[in-house]
C-alpha cells in the first residue's frame, strides 16, 4: 500500500468517532474501568496520545527516535503502562486536548511524508501507510475498550477492512511470538463486511480456511473478545490453531479476554493493551 491517503482518512474517521464517544463525559466516566485490568477510560485515551507522540517522533525525527527505543529497553515491562498513567493523571479536558493535538500533528506528518520512506518503530520499520494502519488498528481496539466500559455498542464500519488486512498479514507473526513455526501453506480467509460485502484473502483452493463476520475477526486478532464468543469458523487443524493464537498487535503474546461471564474476563497483560 504505497498511497496512504485512504487509510489516513480512515484513521481520522476512527479517531473522530472515539472523540465523540468521550467528549463531554463526566470525570466519573473517564475514571470508569475498562476490560484492560488497571486501565480506566482515561488510561486508554492517554495510551493513544502517548503512542501518537512516539509515532510523530519516528516520522519527524527518526534519529531522535533512538531515545524512545532506549526508554523502552530500559523498562520493557512498564514503559507502556507508565505512559498511560502519566496521561491519565491529567484533567479529562486537558487529556482530550492533548490527544487531539497529537493525532492532528501525526496525521499531517504522515500525509506530508515522502513516498517510499520507512520510519523506525519498536518493531520493524514502517512506511507511512503501515504506520497509519497500525494507528487505526490501535484506535479501533482501544476504542472498543472504551465503548465496553461506557456500555456503548458501536456499529461496525468499512474501516474494519484495514484492520482485517493486518490480522491476515500478521498470521506468521502470531506464530513467531509463541515460539512456533508458521504453516508453510497460505490460508484462505473469507470475511463478511458490515454491508454484507465479502472480503477475501489467500488462494481460493487453500485447504486451511477461516470464515465469518469481519467484526468478529477484528475482535479476535486485536484480542478484544474470546474466540468462544465469536462466530468464526475454521476448516483444517492449522487454521483452527491460528484462531487460538491470532494477534495483530506488536509485543509479547497477549492473554486476551476470557469468555463472557468467566472469572478474570477483564484481565489483560501489556501486550494486550497495545
Amino acid at each position: 500500500m504505497s498511497d496512504p491517503t485512504a487509510v489516513l482518512d480512515d484513521l481520522r474517521g476512527e479517531s473522530d468517532e472515539l472523540d465523540r464517544l468521550v467528549a463531554g463525559r463526566t470525570p466519573g466516566a473517564w475514571a470508569a474501568p475498562t476490560p484492560a485490568e488497571g486501565w480506566s477510560v482515561a488510561h486508554q485515551i492517554a495510551h493513544l496520545a502517548w503512542t501518537d507522540r512516539a509515532a510523530l517522533v519516528a516520522v519527524t525525527d527518526p534519529d531522535g527516535f533512538a531515545a524512545e527505543i532506549a526508554r523502552a529497553l530500559a523498562a520493557p515491562g512498564s514503559f507502556v503502562d507508565d505512559g498511560a498513567a502519566e496521561g491519565a493523571a491529567l484533567p479529562p479536558a486537558d487529556l482530550l486536548a492533548h490527544w487531539r493535538e497529537g493525532r492532528d500533528r501525526l496525521l499531517t506528518a504522515l500525509r506530508e511524508a515522502p513516498r517510499g520512506v520507512r520510519f523506525p518503530w519498536y518493531g520493524p520499520p514502517m512506511s507511512a501507510a503501515s504506520m497509519a494502519t497500525a494507528r487505526l488498528m490501535e484506535t479501533w481496539a482501544h476504542g472498543q475498550d472504551v465503548a465496553d466500559a461506557l456500555g456503548v455498542e458501536r456499529p461496525p464500519t468499512a474501516r474494519l477492512a484495514q484492520i482485517a488486512r493486518i490480522g491476515v498479514r500478521t498470521r506468521d507473526f502470531a506464530y513467531g511470538v509463541h515460539g512456533l513455526t508458521p504453516p508453510a501453506e497460505p490460508f484462505r480467509v473469507e470475511l463478511t463486511g458490515p454491508g454484507g460485502e465479502m472480503w477475501t484473502y489467500g488462494p481460493e483452493d487453500a485447504a486451511q480456511r477461516v470464515a465469518g463476520p469481519a467484526l468478529d475477526f477484528c475482535l479476535l486478532v486485536t484480542q478484544r473478545a474470546h474466540r468462544a464468543d465469536l462466530s468464526l469458523r475454521a476448516t483444517g487443524a492449522d487454521a483452527d490453531h491460528w484462531l487460538d493464537i491470532a494477534q495483530a498487535f506488536a509485543g509479547p503474546p497477549g492473554r486476551g479476554r476470557a469468555p463472557r461471564g468467566a472469572a478474570g474476563a477483564g484481565t489483560a497483560d501489556g501486550g494486550d493493551r497495545r
